[in-house]
């Protein structure tokens, strides 16, 4: 029998719970009942996680100590969801995204929005299905084997359980080492997955492709994430969102007037100063975690862009313009 943990495992005890509160008659130890597994209830301090974890989220409900249950206030119901059509969008767009990032992720994806329409009303699970895409993604495809999938199924399970773990990892220089980690979070980008923690042996955060992590095991000890840690914060000075430094160095770009609004729009990084020209150009300062990251993506632009400064990064970019002319050579 294998014992590769489920990936939505806590959405499906979170779901659970959800719909015993909405019967609005369970106890504690009835609502620990509810969400057991294998005969096996969870112990109060779990519960009292999950429940808050639902509070955090929103959901409005509370402890009626007269009947001993919990209860939504009243007016709310999960049975009685009705979508306006906004949510609706929401709704179509979110599975939409999913669909078009494959994978495992849009198998998670696909299994929270059936969860919802199984609260929804009859009008409106049929407006759903019978709705096409809104709106259509262009983000890169997660591409995972099984393997890479059986991987990242035994991360995303240490960093719900906040447990340590070990795996093997092939670096950038084709060197594997066998490291301890505990992960924090998770990152997706260009087509990849990301897995950022604590490296034991380096005592420092480092960022994992996980598709060159293998032979993942979990330990028995546990972690503590540190109170400060943001995955969005760790990722937004950085292009890719895998590259992190403790301080961010100003880069400035010249765009002209023919790209100017999509330069704006783009916004590769989380941190950029906008300054418009009066011939409709735009001069927009980066503040970035790795240099060289930004100076490739400017180059995507081509005679469009241009890079203002400081000077290493200009002289950076020359340098790689010199070796694409020595690459294609100077003929028509």
């Amino acid at each position: 029998m294998s014992d590769e943990p489920k990936p939505d495992s806590k959405i499906v005890i979170l779901m659970r719970l959800l719909s015993a509160i909405d019967e609005g008659r369970h106890s504690m130890d009835s609502l620990r009942e509810r969400i057991s597994e294998d005969g096996k209830m969870p112990a109060i301090r779990t519960m009292r996680r999950h429940l808050a974890t639902l509070q955090t989220a929103g959901f409005p409900f509370y402890f009626e100590r007269k009947l001993n249950c919990y209860r939504f206030v009243d007016g709310y119901s999960l049975r009685r969801l009705d979508l306006s059509h906004r949510e609706l969008f929401g709704l179509v767009a979110l599975r939409s995204m999913g669909e078009s990032m494959g994978g495992s992720i849009a198998d998670a994806v696909s299994d929270i929005t059936r969860r919802l329409l199984e609260s929804a009303s009859r009008t409106a699970r049929a407006k759903l299905e019978s709705a096409t895409p809104p709106i259509a993604f262009r983000v890169d495809r997660v591409q995972m084997d099984a393997s890479v999938e059986h991987a990242f199924s035994l991360l995303s399970a240490a960093e719900r359980a906040t447990r340590t773990v070990r795996f093997s990892y092939v670096d950038k220089e084709r060197r594997t080492t066998r490291r301890t980690v505990d992960p924090y979070g998770f990152i997706v980008g260009n087509g990849r997955i990301y897995c950022v923690g604590f490296d034991h042996a380096r005592k420092a955060m480092r960022t994992f492709a996980i598709d060159n992590a293998s032979d993942v095991e979990a330990l028995g000890g546990t972690f503590v994430r540190p109170a400060g840690f943001d995955i969005e914060a760790f990722a937004a000075d950085s292009i890719s969102g895998v590259l992190d430094a403790k301080k961010t160095t100003a880069v400035r770009v010249r765009f002209a007037a023919r790209v100017a609004k999509a330069a704006v729009a783009a916004r590769p990084v989380a941190q950029a100063q906008i300054t418009p020209d009066e011939n409709g150009s735009v001069e927009i300062a980066y503040h970035v975690a790795d240099v060289d990251e930004l100076v490739r993506w400017v180059l995507g632009w081509g005679a469009q862009a241009e890079l203002l400064g400081p000077a290493a990064a200009r002289k950076r970019l020359v340098s790689i313009a010199k070796s694409l002319l020595a690459q294609y050579g100077s003929g028509a």
